[in-house]
């Protein structure tokens, strides 16, 4: 890697986390705000459209934590340890998941932690010694699992996860397989036409796709895979504060809708 490339990469591991938490925050804080002030997840299609923009900046932060998964499997040195992990701060942050959003997404809602874990598993699994085919078969179970728990991102989480895996090391593979993804995830949502304001849905699927793309950007062009200042503390920091920003966000929400 030349000079010129390396001076671009200014964001270390806890940079970047930081930057896609705190821009999932305050997306997450304006829809469910508008939620809970007027019982209908509806509600957002009257909102300015600045705020209604804020939202849909959330998506900034999925893709970051898809690449880190990828990252994790590769650097982590006890990959087990790493999904039991994972497993536990996914059941751990459920019950925040439920408070928050079980009367908009129902109490079968689960959240994006346990696609996490999944996707991990899907890595695991492709990098395994089984055949081709039981290899195949597992990473299809693992993305059935999504499905049946109905986690955030089920489905294309696990298949992100994989595919940032699997094409690590051929750049171009990896941004057509990302960009197919992305498409296919978000274009599906012009059905919504007639159902939803024809601007906001135009918008939301602009910017939905558009953070994803940004944030494809920032993992490949401006991150440089080093570590932070205080790796140990930022990693318990980063698994506490996501129940926890569920937490905050619903008195927030109280309030507001008072």
């Amino acid at each position: 890697m030349d000079n010129t490339n390396c001076r671009y990469k200014i964001f270390n591991r806890d940079m970047m986390k930081c930057l896609a938490v705190f821009i999932m925050f305050w997306g997450h804080l304006v829809s469910w705000s508008v939620q809970y002030k007027y019982g209908d997840i509806e509600a957002v299609y009257s909102l300015p459209m600045w705020l209604y923009i804020i939202i849909y900046t959330s998506l900034f932060c999925p893709p970051v934590m898809f690449f880190f998964i990828a990252d994790g499997y590769k650097y982590t040195h006890d990959r087990k340890k790493y999904a039991k992990r994972l497993l536990l701060f996914a059941c751990i942050t459920q019950p925040f998941d439920w408070l928050c959003c079980h009367n908009f997404s129902g109490w079968w809602h689960t959240n994006v932690i346990f696609t996490l874990f999944f996707g991990l598993l899907a890595v695991m699994a492709w990098e395994s010694g089984y055949k081709l085919w039981q290899r195949i078969g597992l990473v299809v179970l693992c993305d059935g699992a999504t499905v049946l728990i109905m986690s955030d991102w089920l489905v294309f989480g696990v298949l992100f996860i994989l595919f940032i895996h699997v094409f690590r090391d051929k750049p171009k593979k990896r941004c057509i397989a990302y960009m197919i993804l992305t498409a296919a995830h978000f274009l599906p949502n012009l059905f919504g036409l007639g159902k939803i304001p024809t601007d906001r849905l135009i918008i939301q699927i602009v910017v939905m796709m558009l953070m994803f793309v940004l944030a494809y950007l920032c993992m490949t062009l401006l991150y440089n895979g080093r570590k932070g200042k205080h790796p140990t503390a930022a990693k318990w920091f980063f698994y506490i504060f996501y129940p926890a920003h569920y937490l905050i966000i619903w008195f927030a929400a109280i309030l507001i809708s008072r």
